[in-house]
């Protein structure tokens, strides 16, 4: 097992005692604004390729890896029958029914009939990879699980859960191919899910002209998945959710959209405030440049500003009251101490002030509500993944707090304007996207 390398203690300065909400979108954009948000249009869904210059190519979402249980079946033994799958349609067997391929993404089209687990695909002790059929979103969607020692499908007691989002122009396996995160929880007796969002799915159930229907990607993690896991995979009802870039807002939203659901959210380097002069046309440009229709999301700003609002974390603000906050992100885009030098500069770096801009304001809102998170707002740093692993070791002392499993370190509430140092904590997974180590898969049709 390879050792976990600790960063130093990040120095900092508490924020002020109250922040200024930013003004309607009626106001003028201050040029620098405009330059901003410009530039980083098109490139707020996720980080640049330079964010994943320390890792191998990508793994295929359809084809990505996994882990097994704490448990390992023999060799010669048979897995148990899946207590989460639906019944069989009276069509006849699911496997039966052609699917075609999603609108949603490269993925088949869901199977008629409920959510349900189609697949299993075990690696090593603790991972799995499961496939399942989301009539929300219509297509077999891949979600990543790893499961703490001890675990069971047939186990009396459940467990706590961790959710981890990825951001955008990524998928489900980013977590463990860019982080040793199948060793930091490696004691942890929780169970730690990563599921599939889509390139550009903005955690959201999409408008759709009025129309709604797939994909409805908050359906599927909130209500299909959560349901799965609890029904088939002994996941219990306490929760905490933390994410990066387009997770950071999932993460989020999930939380205030949904009170009670997580005792904690991370959010690191994300969009927080959706309705600020300006971030409207970042929304709907980087979904275009994705080649999305911009307001199949949540429609138009201005006719449909309903709809904005309700996927509006700051809108939604008070809804986070006795939920853990942390959110953290970086104010000048500029390369900072955990950039390797010659880094090249992007254009999406500009992502950390645009979410610097927009975390003040859920900040704001917070503090009037009498909610007080832990902010950490640091100058220099780019949008990439060693902030983001920083940021997750930082804030993960309060999950720990909020699964009800113990710890006695957790950083210092309202911290803001510091620069962190020491090595990265994390250390680089293999060229297949999983933690080093991991043993080749054992896939298990449903």
């Amino acid at each position: 097992m390879r050792p976990v390398r600790r960063g130093l203690p990040v120095p900092s300065a508490p924020l002020p005692a109250s922040l200024p909400i930013p003004p309607s979108t009626s106001r003028p954009i201050p040029p620098s604004t405009s330059l901003m948000i410009a530039l980083s249009a098109s490139l707020l869904l996720g980080p640049p390729g330079t964010a994943h210059a320390e890792t191998a190519p990508a793994v295929a979402p359809a084809v990505a890896p996994a882990a097994a249980p704490a448990v390992k079946p023999r060799p010669s033994s048979k897995p148990s029958p899946d207590p989460s799958a639906s019944p069989r349609s009276s069509t006849g067997p699911a496997s039966a029914v052609k699917a075609g391929r999603s609108p949603a993404g490269p993925w088949p089209a869901a199977l008629r009939g409920g959510a349900r687990v189609v697949k299993e695909r075990w690696f090593g002790l603790r991972m799995v990879d499961l496939t399942i059929s989301s009539p929300a979103v219509n297509a077999r969607l891949p979600v990543r699980v790893m499961v703490p020692s001890g675990w069971s499908k047939q186990a009396r007691r459940t467990w706590p859960v961790l959710y981890l989002l990825h951001g955008g122009a990524d998928d489900y396996t980013s977590w463990t191919r860019m982080t040793d995160i199948e060793e930091i929880t490696e004691d942890l007796d929780a169970i730690v899910v990563m599921p599939e969002a889509g390139r550009a799915g903005n955690y959201s159930d999409w408008h759709n002209g009025g129309r709604g229907g797939p994909p409805g990607w908050e359906t599927f993690h909130t209500k299909e998945l959560r349901r799965l896991l609890e029904s088939g995979y002994r996941a219990g009802t306490r929760r905490a959710v933390a994410g990066l870039s387009m997770g950071a807002y999932g993460a989020m939203k999930y939380a205030a959209r949904h009170p009670g659901m997580f005792r904690f959210v991370g959010a690191y380097s994300g969009v927080m405030s959706t309705r600020l002069p300006g971030v409207p046309d970042l929304i709907m440009n980087a979904q275009a440049a994705e080649g999305k229709d911009p307001k199949a999301l949540w429609g138009d700003p201005v006719r449909n500003r309903s709809v904005w609002k309700a996927n509006d974390p700051a809108h939604l603000a008070r809804n986070l009251r006795g939920t853990g906050i942390y959110i953290s992100s970086g104010t000048t885009s500029l390369p900072g101490e955990l950039d390797a030098p010659g880094t090249p500069w992007s254009p999406a770096h500009l992502s950390e002030p645009v979410s610097a801009y927009t975390t003040k304001d859920l900040v704001a809102r917070l503090r009037r509500h009498g909610i007080r998170p832990v902010v950490h707002l640091y100058r220099d740093g780019t949008h990439s993944w060693p902030y983001w692993r920083r940021e997750f070791t930082r804030s993960y002392p309060m999950i720990l707090t909020a699964l009800g499993l113990s710890r006695d370190e957790q950083p210092s509430s309202d911290e803001s304007s510091g620069e962190s140092s020491g090595e990265d904590p994390f250390a680089r997974a293999d060229a297949r996207g999983l933690p080093a180590g991991s043993k080749e898969p054992v896939e298990r049709s449903r």
